[in-house]
């Protein structure tokens, strides 16, 4: 098998979850990132209710998912991502996010629940931050083990947890379990890691779970799309080939909703046209439905 394309559905925010991915699957994408918040999946909503659409809209398409849990307000509407795992007040909060997420994987038969740690507050230590992680991803890991669901962890840029080698820290200290694994994000393998994009790739190898898709250029944390950063396409999706990356890559464009359709046409070309130069067996062009 090769890796599967798919979209964020965080950058079609302005389309009924149905819209959205009869949209991305008519362009040839085979799955889609699912980012709990509105107007999708709302977390604290009816679940039963949203869970049954979000199957219905995935088995329609044939779309397989991921199930992402970075949206901006869904636990604070003033303050964006917070509470996270490492806040000083509310990270119960947080846990009980994650903690859903899994169920919610569980129940649309997802592929993985991706997820960060946080940005770290102003005077606290590493070793107070660590335990805080590591408490609060315990339950979430504890359920996931329980469900057979995936957790990976992604590192980002200015977060406590900012690069691949913390969260291969992260997951030796739960002791590497299976199921905890880590999302790249090819970006940020350009923003701050300290590799090139294709030997991050190559390390992370043994434990990637889930990959999205966008382009960088060194220092700014800014998602831009594909072949207006500094990303070598071609060099890095090679690299996911050679490791036998098979999971989905999700584009991950969140500021882009205003032009979905149009960016996630011309990203599908981008993304076809790399994958036909080093010879990949992804490389359909987007497949007719």
């Amino acid at each position: 098998m090769s890796l599967r394309l798919g979209y964020g559905l965080n950058g079609f925010a302005g389309h009924r979850l149905a819209d959205a991915c009869a949209v991305v699957a008519s362009l040839g994408y085979e799955g889609v990132g699912l980012t709990l918040d509105q107007p999708h999946l709302d977390p604290f909503g009816d679940l039963p209710r949203q869970i049954a659409h979000a199957r219905r809209c995935l088995d329609a398409h044939d779309l397989a998912s991921v199930v992402e849990t970075g949206s901006r307000y869904v636990l604070d509407p003033w303050h964006k991502h917070e509470p996270t795992l490492v806040s000083d007040e509310g990270r119960e909060r947080r846990v009980e996010l994650l903690r859903r997420a899994v169920r919610i994987a569980h129940e649309l038969g997802s592929e993985a629940v991706s997820c960060w740690s946080g940005t770290a507050p102003p005077g606290v230590g590493a070793s107070v931050l660590w335990r805080r992680v590591v408490g609060g991803l315990a339950p979430v890991l504890d359920d996931a083990a329980d469900l057979g669901v995936t957790v990976c962890v992604e590192p980002e840029p200015g977060m406590f947890l900012a690069t691949l080698d913390d969260v291969l820290a992260l997951r030796s200290r739960f002791g590497d379990p299976e199921h905890l694994q880590v999302t790249l994000d090819l970006g940020h393998l350009v923003c701050n890691e300290p590799r090139t994009p294709a030997e991050t790739v190559r390390r992370a190898a043994p434990v990637l779970g889930n990959v999205q898709v966008d382009d960088m250029v060194r220092d700014v944390h800014e998602h831009l799309e594909l072949g207006t950063g500094e990303l070598d396409l071609d060099s890095v999706l090679g690299a996911l080939e050679a490791v036998g990356y098979d999971g989905l890559a999700c584009v991950e464009l969140p500021r882009h909703s205003h032009a979905a359709p149009t960016v996630a046409a011309s990203t599908m070309a981008a993304l076809s046209s790399s994958l036909e130069r080093i010879g990949s067996p992804a490389a359909t062009g987007g497949r007719t439905r």
